[in-house]
């Protein structure tokens, strides 16, 4: 078990898996889309609006999640495995936490919510039945993503396909179910697409916790779990809510976008919904390895290794690059028949096809952002990229959409050109932060052995 750990401590190693397990949960996504499409076109964009609100909301696991992240990666490049063992533990205790309180909100709130993203009323008994059913288990995916990172850097990335494998499948066999009644089954749309969810997660919530206690070289701690040390939790804060903070700030805008998107009608707001699953394909390779880039500048920042990692943010960034172009170009070229996947209203296709083309500009601008962020997070300095994030979109990404896409009337192509221009520049002033290192400078007192675990 050993070996087979560190020899998945490479570029190719670590991403294809995490790429594998990524693309899987994507699958899902437009699986679901697809399902819902052949049931009905209104279901999809509210369901889509639904998702925009579960997707933000839990982000703030990243909370949680990002400071674990960095710190187990950091411990264990240092030799610290009974540490990170023990970092595990207390965090699975404040994301179990943060999900039971992320539960009650959504269920609570679920018609506000949906009523502040300007819902038309005929969507709204969908999207609000969607949220409730979804978001009452928001627990188990604070507890999925929770083992999902444990699991992650400690290389255990082959494994957790089994998991990610597992839930697609009961998701899929769920959707059919419900959305077509076979066998004498009720057909409850939205709803049922939403049971066959939450039923896949509380599935999933049990395999990860099999994972978890095979895997792991030393148990996990009830006892971290529940008491969660004051200390601890302060420094995993301390680092996980800044570096969180630049994914929520960039998902909490998409809400104020989708309200634009909105503004200009059904079919624009149809046509975002299907370009981004299709375009989420080629941000999963960003994602891929910007997760593996994470993974191995901890690991080389833990041990000591500065140079190295300096190096290696470089070298991923120009694959990344690479990558994300040529899969733009694949969907760009095959944009019509695979927006004809999902609907076949003339309209919705010719938007979606210039988003399409758009996007080949701006995917290679968000793999830029997601690789270096991630070194830059990996290496300890997780407040820049929040400031800069913060400025950056809503400053130029937001206004630039409004002025685009409602005053100059460009529709959704003049919000697109709004996340060209954001990306690009966001993208640039990372890679000045990585050449200045200034990321250097920074020690947790976890990691130290400062603060006793």
């Amino acid at each position: 078990m050993k070996k087979q750990q560190e020899q998945a401590f490479t570029l190719l190693g670590l991403t294809w898996p995490i790429f594998l397990e990524q693309f899987l949960q994507t699958v899902i996504l437009n699986i679901d889309t697809l399902m819902l499409g052949k049931y009905s076109d209104r279901a999809v964009a509210a369901v889509g609006v639904a998702n925009q609100i579960m997707t933000s909301s839990h982000f703030l696991f990243g909370f949680v999640t990002v400071g674990l992240g960095i710190l187990i990666s950091q411990l264990l490049g240092a030799g610290k495995d009974r540490e990170a063992a023990k970092i595990a533990s207390i965090s699975i205790g404040l994301n179990l936490v943060m999900g039971i309180l992320v539960s009650i909100g959504l269920v609570v709130f679920a018609k506000p919510l949906l009523h502040l993203l300007k819902l038309p009323p005929e969507l709204m008994s969908d999207g609000v039945s969607f949220l409730v059913w979804t978001g009452m288990f928001s627990f188990a995916s604070a507890f999925i993503v929770t083992a999902d990172t444990i699991l992650r850097m400690h290389g255990y990335v082959k494994q957790m396909l089994l998991l990610t494998f597992t839930v697609i499948f009961l998701n899929i066999a769920g959707n059919y179910l419900f959305l077509y009644g076979p066998f004498g089954m009720p057909v409850l749309g939205v709803q049922g697409v939403a049971i066959a969810t939450d039923v896949s997660r509380l599935i999933g919530v049990a395999i990860a916790v099999i994972l978890l206690v095979k895997m792991m070289r030393y148990p996990f701690s009830v006892r971290d779990v529940i008491r969660m040390p004051s200390k601890v939790v302060k420094e995993m804060l301390r680092i996980g809510i800044p570096s969180a903070g630049e994914n929520i700030s960039y998902n909490v805008s998409q809400i104020f976008i989708t309200y634009f998107v909105s503004m200009l009608g059904t079919s624009a707001l149809t046509t975002k919904i299907y370009t981004q699953n299709i375009t989420m394909f080629v941000f999963l390779f960003s994602i891929s390895i910007g997760q593996a880039t994470s993974i191995l500048i901890g690991r080389l920042i833990g041990a000591q290794r500065q140079d190295e990692a300096y190096r290696v943010c470089y070298r991923h960034l120009r694959i990344g690059l690479l990558i994300a172009f040529g899969a733009g170009c694949l969907l760009v070229i095959f944009s019509k028949p695979l927006l004809g996947l999902f609907t076949s209203d003339p309209e919705v296709i010719r938007l979606g096809r210039t988003l399409l083309l758009l996007s080949l500009v701006l995917e290679a601008a968000r793999a830029c952002n997601v690789i270096v962020i991630s070194a830059l997070n990996a290496a300890g300095d997780v407040r820049f990229p929040v400031y800069a994030g913060l400025v950056s979109m809503w400053g130029i990404s937001i206004p630039l959409a409004y002025l685009f896409g409602i005053v100059c009337q460009l529709g959704i192509p003049g919000i697109w050109l709004a996340f060209i221009a954001d990306e690009w520049l966001r993208g640039a002033v990372m890679i000045l932060r990585w050449r200045s290192q200034k990321w250097r400078n920074v020690r947790y007192s976890v990691v130290s052995g400062e603060i006793p675990l």
